[in-house]
This record gives C-alpha cells, structure tokens and sequence, in this order.
C-alpha cells in the first residue's frame, strides 16, 4: 500500500557554532521545510507528497540541503525562493531542477 508518492526530506539540523562545515539550520533550512510544506498544501497535495524534516543528511556545507524520494534527487542550496520551482517543476511536474543538484558529496569538495 502506498501512502505518498513522494517524501521530501529538508535537513535543520544544527551545529555547534562556528562548526567547520556550518549547518542547514543556520542556513534556513526550517524556513525552506516551512514554505514547502505551505507550498505542497496550497497545491492541494498534502496527500500525496510528504514533506518532512531531517536530521543531518551529512552535507552540511552544501546546506540548505533535500532529497526527494523515491527518485533520490538531492539538491543543495536550497533556499526559501527555490521552493516554488521545486514543487513546479519536480513534484508537479517530474522535471528535475538541475541548477539545485548535488553534484559532489561534502567528501569531494
């Protein structure tokens, strides 16, 4: 039985100040967990794409950090603006915003 069609994970996870690699929270990530989830609703999709907070997706430097499942896009940077292209574009749509990918892990930076 499916439930959603999609889960959307936002990562708010905090770090210690002045952390090395920084944070998704410091960096908005509630902010972009909170509009997507504003978004989706007035989309009338609250039923079909679940949108949920994360702990730390380990790529903190790139943050604000999503991933998209069951496709597994990541993207990074992510901020309140690009929400509606998301949800447009890819949850909407099934095109991936390609300016917002990961192209490389925290590990290869």
């Amino acid at each position: 039985m499916q439930v959603f069609k999609r889960h959307v994970f936002v990562c708010i996870n905090r770090r210690p100040a002045r952390h090395r690699r920084g944070d998704c929270e410091t960096k908005g990530g509630s902010d972009v967990h909170r509009e997507l989830k504003n978004a989706v609703a007035r989309a009338g999709l609250q039923f079909e794409i679940r949108i949920n907070k994360a702990g730390c997706l380990d790529q903190c430097s790139q943050g604000p950090v999503m991933v998209v499942y069951p496709e597994g896009v990541w993207y990074v940077q992510v901020g309140v603006d690009d929400v509606d292209e998301i949800v447009n574009r890819h949850l909407i749509g099934g095109e991936v915003v390609k300016r917002l990918l990961m192209t490389k892990t925290d590990r290869e930076l």
